[in-house]
Parts: structure tokens; C-alpha cells; sequence
């Protein structure tokens, strides 16, 4: 590696901005280790490590080397057009051998040819002013190569119609279909066939997983190895695919696909547009019982007893929901009768008869709730409902399903550690035999960085937290002169922190939620002394580097929200297996947030800041020493004072601030 990575290396010969990283060399030599010894791998690489080649280049050399094609998993659009547009393009111009990349999205950022085909003659436009678009996309589809939503760039971002033109797994005919060999998913597909190296993020690589072997089959093409970077993200978006969703979008995609096929036999189309009505009333009826009480947006758990019930007698009876659910039930059976009794049925039908099935199983195994491996639970979305089931537990399923089936798998992020070891990330994903590593930074917090802890704060549950939070972000940003992220652990923290604190700032304030994520971290780059207040969305996957990003400002621990029902269930079930949901999933997982928060600060190793953390438990409870030995060793200051020589190197000289 040292050939490679070392002062003499092939990198430092050919790469301007070239550093010595012996973390770097560390890490590569782990990567090369595990696909050589054909074992897993846990490696927490902090910013600064230059952990994309040090990754990269063992799997080029093991998939040159006969081992085969390795998959590489991102979590975070920016990290997939990095590795494509920047470290991938490096490595090929510097590496003696030549090798092959490919990039693969979901299915539903493709263009289908056969459903826009469709769509010419069927309505998908909510209004006359998406006519245009729909000519754009029409145009666009005769000259592009991928079909690549991400090409429109023109167009807005939410398209109401594009997903009755993407090219989901669910209504693709595959090879019947007539556009087989001009699909854009079959370029793709050839595409990375014929790649030693495929780059694709976590929902595509877990919705792969969850459908290996079954009637759908895999998306992306067999591999000997997977690196999951952004590895802190998997257990939630593997909980997601494992599980069983069902959707008001979902069922109205459905009953749209059924009514845009061409039936040949007038009488059989009658019935089916009958039999189609009938779902969507029973559908309407079935959703309306969601819509009751509550009506904000969010995660609920769905209640015990919430479709049947227990009456005086001891029998179980269906409640009013339980009823509607019934009636769906049936109108989609009767449908699926009658699509799967049609003869010289067109190649869509056979599909949209297995849609039905799958969505009746799913909506019977949510709704019978019988399963206590699951939680179940219902989201509300803008105008759309969502009912799901979700593994409670995801370790024994990734352990069947990847660990025991592949035999190298490395897992890498920034953050995995929690207080100096990977036992929270070993249990929550069944990862016991792996083998781990702590690459160094070259980053010196020491110098690079100082930790503000306020003297004297209120408990963040009490009345007084608001006022005295966005007193000290006051305090904090005018010291700092601007430069800064204040960063929130949810939406109402946010809007109090910038409506109080805002109009006694005297630099420009940005809000999450006043435009696109891309164009608030434009304009925080563009706007001299700029203030960000943000929540989750910016903790993670945002480099701003130099002075203009020079504090990092978090509200609160980053505890994850009890209420939630995933989270509830998984405390649960730790406490039911006679262990402490507090000490075991609680804390090391908002260690681990707040780890991917306070990174936004130090990203490269002329940059110099502020850490600033407003929340008194670092200090008045006990596991707050968790929190501040899984922080970079950096100086510990009370004092606002200190921070007009911050950037100095007389500050740094003095003896270390507690």
C-alpha cells in the first residue's frame, strides 16, 4: 500500500492536493486484508482519513485480482457523485491496471419507454401547465442515453407525473416488453454487468437484497463483496426494506395501471372498470378511517385492537376500520379474479394480478398485526397515508441474508464508535465476528478546534430552555461573527431558536424549509457572515469548508425520539430481553449523531472553529462522559471570551481549558 498510498506513491505523484495519511494506510491495508482473508470488516475512518481511496483501491485490486465484481453502497447523494465524478475517474488515470465503473440509482429515477408510451394516450397530468414538461420529458427520452431523471435539470423536482412513467420494479414486463432492448434499465443493468466496480446507495442496495430470490428478482448483478460506506445509516434503511408497506399512492398506481390497459373483450373491460370503481370507493372508505382525530403529519404506532376486538362474550369481532378493511379486501380479490380469468390476456395483466396479490398479503399481515417480531405503524405524508410493518430486530435478517451469504462485507463511516468501541454497531446489525479498526484523522482537534459548553443552562425539558438557548446562540454567533450552523434535534426546536435569536443578529439568516437543500447550502457558501438553522437533514452528507462555516452550534443531545414507534419498539424489546434500552440503544445512537453533527465543523486540516453544545446533560449527568470521550480530544471552554483569539495560534499555546 505504501507503493500506492506513501510520499512516494502513485497518488502522491499524481494528486495536487496530496497528503500523508497514515490512518489512510492503515485502512487500506485492513480493506485488502478482509477481501484477502475473506472476512468482514468494521472501520470508523473520520473526516480527514481519505477513506473513499483508501477503500477503493484494495477493491479494484481484488476485483482485478480474480475475486469479482465489488458492489460500493453510499447513504448520501453527494458521497455517490464523488465517488463517480471525482475518486473513481482519479484511480483509473493513476492505477497501472485499467478497470470498469458503473453507477446504478433506484428504478424510479428511469425513464419506463413502454408506460410513457402508455401515458401519451392515457391522462397523467394534473393540469395544463404540465403539458409542456410532458413534452420536455417526451423530447428528452429520444436523445438520452440513461434516462436519468437527474438530466431534467430544467424541470421542478417534484414532478406529480413522473411516477406514472418511472420504470418501478412492479410494472416492468421485462422481456415482453416491446421496448426490452431500448430500456434504460437494461442499458443500465449491461452496463454494470460488465463493471469490476458498481456504485449504488443503500435503498437501492437493501431493496435489492429484500428481493433476491423471490418472484421480482435481484436489481443488481451478482457481486463477491460490498463496501457500505455511510455504514451508520443501514439499520434504519434496512428495517424499511425488510419490512411491508402499503399506500394510498400505492393503490391508486394500481387501479390507473389496471385501467390503461387495452382489454380486447368489451364485455371483460366493463366488469374490470366496474370491479375497479368498487376498490377505490372501498379504498376511500378504508383510508378515511386514518384520517379521524389527529390529522397532523408524522409516525404513529397503529393501536392494538385498532381492526379487531375481543367483545363480551370472548369472540373477536372486527371493529368499524376492521369492517372497511374487509370490504377492500374483497373488491381486490374480485379484481384479481377477474384479471387472472381473462384469456389472451395482455402482458401487463400478468403483472398487475401479482401487484394485487403482494398488496393483499401486505395489508393482511400489517392489519392481523400477529407478528411480534414487527411494529406496526402508520405515517402520514402531505396528502398520503402509509401502513407498515417493520422488523423490530434487523441483526438475525441481515446476518442470514448478507453477512452469512457474502463473503466480504466492509462497513465504514465516520461514525460507528460509541465511547472507543463498536459494541452498539456489532449488536444492532449481528455483526459479531467482524474484525475492526479506528483510523486515525490528521486532523488536530487540538489545534483545529475548541468544544463550548455553557456555564449554566436549564434542563432542555424545562419552560426556561427556549429563551436561554437562543441567548447563548446570540452570544455565540456574534463572537463568531457568523460563520455558523446552529443545528436542531427537531422542527419546533429550530423555528423557536430562529424566531428568537434572529432579529437580534446582525448577519444574514438562512432557514431550512425557505428553499431546497442545495440552493440554502449555495447561498450559506455565497453569503459572507451567514447564519444556517437547520435540523437533521444538514448533520449529515454537508461539507462547507474554510472560514465561511468556522462554528457548529447543537441544541440539544440527539436522542432519538421516544415516541416514534420504530424506536419505542426496539426499546422494548432490549428491556424484554432484560437489558437497558438507555444505556444500550439510547445513548450510543445519539452518540453517534452528534458525532455526524459536530463533523460539519473541521473538514480539512486548515479549518478552525467553534463546537458549541448547548445541552447542560454533558456535564451534570453521568453518561455525558460517554458523549465527551467519543468527541475528538479537543480544548474545553465555558467562556465566550475565548473566542477572539480562536483562530490564533497564542490561544492554542495556553494550557488546555476546562
Amino acid at each position: 500500500m505504501n507503493e500506492i498510498f506513501g510520499p512516494e506513491g502513485l497518488i502522491a505523484q499524481a494528486h495536487p492536493e496530496y497528503e500523508h495519511r497514515p490512518g489512510q494506510i492503515d485502512m487500506a491495508r485492513a480493506v485488502m486484508r478482509a477481501f484477502e482473508e475473506r472476512r468482514h470488516l468494521i472501520v470508523e475512518a473520520g473526516t480527514g482519513t481519505g477513506k473513499t481511496l483508501a477503500y477503493l483501491v484494495p477493491a479494484v485490486a481484488a476485483a482485478l485480482g480474480g475475486r469479482g465484481r465489488v458492489i460500493i453502497s453510499t447513504g448520501t447523494k453527494n458521497l455517490q457523485e464523488q465517488l463517480m465524478e471525482k475518486d473513481i475517474p482519479f484511480l483509473q488515470s493513476v492505477l497501472p491496471k485499467s478497470f470498469k465503473a458503473a453507477y446504478m440509482k433506484g428504478r424510479n429515477n428511469y425513464l419506463c419507454l413502454h408506460r410513457l408510451g402508455r401515458a401519451e394516450s392515457s391522462p397523467v397530468l394534473d393540469g395544463l401547465d404540465e403539458v409542456d414538461y410532458f413534452d420536455e420529458v417526451i423530447q428528452w427520452s429520444k436523445s438520452s442515453k440513461t434516462g436519468d431523471r437527474a438530466e431534467l435539470s430544467n424541470l421542478p423536482e417534484s414532478l406529480s407525473f413522473w411516477r406514472h412513467l418511472d420504470a418501478r420494479s412492479e410494472t416492468c414486463l421485462g422481456q415482453k416488453c416491446t421496448d426490452f432492448d431500448a430500456c434504460f434499465i437494461t442499458r443500465m443493468r449491461d452496463c454494470a454487468q460488465d463493471a469490476d466496480i458498481v456504485v449504488v446507495n443503500h435503498h437501492l442496495f437493501f431493496a435489492d437484497l429484500a428481493l433476491r430470490n423471490s418472484m421480482y428478482g435481484s436489481v443488481l448483478p451478482d457481486y463477491s463483496a460490498v463496501i457500505l460506506d455511510e455504514a451508520h445509516l443501514i439499520e434504519d434503511v434496512a428495517s424499511e426494506y425488510f419490512g411491508a408497506q402499503v399506500s394510498t399512492y400505492q393503490l391508486e398506481d394500481l387501479i390507473r395501471d389496471v385501467g390503461a390497459v387495452p382489454y380486447e373483450d368489451a364485455a371483460a373491460d366493463r366488469e374490470i372498470t366496474k370491479t375497479s370503481a368498487r376498490v377505490m370507493r372501498f379504498a376511500d372508505d378504508f383510508w378515511m378511517g386514518f384520517r379521524e382525530g389527529r390529522g397532523e403529519e408524522g409516525r404513529f404506532p397503529i393501536i392494538p385492537g385498532s381492526f379487531a376486538r375481543r367483545d363480551e362474550d370472548g369472540e373477536i369481532k372486527p371493529t368499524p376500520l376492521g369492517d372497511r378493511y374487509i370490504a377492500l379486501d374483497g373488491a381486490l380479490a374480485r379484481l384479481e379474479t377477474t384479471l387472472d380469468a381473462l384469456k389472451d390476456k395482455p402482458p401487463e395483466v400478468e403483472n398487475l394480478v401479482r401487484r394485487i396479490r403482494q398488496t393483499k398479503f401486505d395489508l393482511q399481515f400489517i392489519v392481523s398485526g400477529q407478528d411480534k417480531k414487527f411494529v406496526y405503524w402508520k405515517e402520514r405524508r402531505g396528502r398520503g397515508i402509509f401502513l407498515r410493518a417493520s422488523p423490530i430486530d434487523v441483526s438475525g435478517l441481515l446476518e442470514d441474508k448478507l453477512f452469512n451469504k457474502v463473503d466480504t462485507v466492509v462497513l465504514t463511516s465516520a461514525t460507528l464508535s460509541s465511547a472507543s468501541n463498536f459494541s452498539f454497531i456489532r449488536e444492532r446489525l449481528g455483526l459479531d465476528s467482524a474484525d475492526d479498526l479506528i483510523a486515525e484523522s490528521t486532523f488536530d482537534y487540538q489545534r483545529q478546534a475548541l468544544l463550548y459548553l455553557p456555564p449554566k443552562m436549564p434542563d432542555p425539558r424545562s419552560p426556561e430552555w427556549g429563551k436561554a438557548a437562543a441567548a447563548e446562540v446570540i452570544k455565540i454567533v456574534t463572537a463568531t461573527e457568523g460563520r455558523a450552523f446552529v443545528l436542531s434535534t427537531s422542527l419546533t426546536g429550530m423555528q423557536s431558536l430562529y424566531d428568537l435569536a434572529m432579529p437580534e443578529l446582525d448577519f444574514p439568516c438562512l432557514l431550512q424549509g425557505s428553499a431546497s437543500k442545495g440552493r440554502l447550502l449555495e447561498r450559506f457558501r455565497q453569503t459572507p457572515n451567514a447564519v444556517l438553522f437547520a435540523t437533521s437533514s444538514f448533520w449529515q452528507g454537508v461539507d462547507v469548508r474554510g472560514e465561511q462555516l468556522s462554528c457548529v452550534i447543537i441544541d440539544k443531545l440527539p436522542f432519538a425520539v421516544p415516541t416514534d414507534p420504530i424506536v419505542a419498539a426496539r426499546q422494548r424489546y432490549i428491556e424484554d430481553e432484560g437489558g437497558s434500552s438507555f444505556f444500550e440503544y439510547s445513548v450510543p445512537q445519539a452518540i453517534i449523531s452528534l458525532k455526524q453533527g459536530l463533523g460539519r465543523l473541521i473538514r480539512s486540516t486548515t479549518d478552525r472553529g467553534v463546537l458549541a453544545v448547548l445541552d447542560p446533560r454533558l456535564r451534570t449527568k453521568t453518561y455525558g462522559r460517554l458523549f465527551l470521550r467519543s468527541l475528538p480530544a479537543c480544548k474545553v471552554t465555558s467562556r465566550i471570551e475565548d473566542f477572539s483569539d480562536i483562530f490564533t495560534q497564542e490561544f492554542f499555546a495556553r494550557s488546555a481549558l476546562v
